[in-house]
């Protein structure tokens, strides 16, 4: 790191450090180490590293939150192990009850606070959407996808509210069923409808936004009647 242009040895930092990312190297439960530790490692000032993470941010390879660290993924909610309890007691019609309410709110909000970095790392993760080769791949892209919406929204409760509802999707024993029920044909119409959500959040149009993420939840729904024969109310 010994290179004096700043901007070149920001920009090798950050590559270096997607890389790590990418390896699992440095995370330790997905959290990345203290800004003081990282900085010593790599040689440089706390400031400079920080204009890093920011980079970072923006695109989307890394999430920081005041008082909980930097992660590689989207943070888990706080009091986690009581949504591990609360993901015991609640069936898919509770969390859908739920979701319905919340995110096409988001998504509105999305619309009218996205900036140009936003949308383009919005735009990037429809494209991970669209082409999945296993359910598994589909799962992670589809994740960070409705995350960055409920990121974008710039309201830190909402944000709260969404990683709860992400944390009990997680934990609850019945999100095996949509491992079972989606078809390729189901993701193939689930990435149509993100490009058609990340298109209304890119004119700023919260209405279609709000509309294109109910009509999105609906298809979600609606995928679970399949499981056996036998209709499931709603999937997660």
């Amino acid at each position: 790191m010994s290179d004096t242009n700043p901007n070149a040895q920001e920009i090798r930092l950050a590559e270096d450090l997607r890389r790590a990312i990418s390896r699992g190297e440095l995370l330790k439960d997905g959290r990345l180490p203290s800004e003081r530790t990282m900085a010593e490692e790599f040689g440089v000032s706390r400031a400079r590293l920080r204009r890093v993470l920011d980079r970072l941010q923006g695109d989307g390879t890394i999430f920081r939150r005041h008082g909980k660290g930097t992660f590689a993924a989207p943070p888990p909610a706080t009091n986690v192990e009581s949504l591990r309890k609360l993901a015991r007691q609640v069936t898919p019609r509770d969390v859908m009850e739920v979701r319905f309410e919340v995110e096409p709110a988001l998504a509105a909000l999305a619309a009218e606070r996205a900036d140009a970095q936003d949308i383009k790392r919005l735009m990037q993760l429809v494209q991970s959407t669209l082409h999945v080769a296993t359910m598994a791949d589909y799962e992670a892209a589809d994740d960070l996808f409705h995350y960055k919406i409920a990121e974008t929204a710039r309201n830190p409760l909402f944000l709260t509210v969404y990683e709860a509802i992400r944390s009990v999707r997680k934990e609850a024993a019945w999100t095996h069923q949509r491992r079972e029920n989606y078809s390729d044909d189901t993701l193939v119409l689930l990435g149509d409808q993100h490009q058609t959500l990340a298109d209304a959040i890119k004119r700023k149009d919260s209405h279609a936004a709000a509309e294109a993420m109910e009509f999105h939840l609906l298809t979600v729904s609606k995928a679970l009647m399949r499981e056996r024969g036998r209709k499931v109310d709603f999937d997660i």
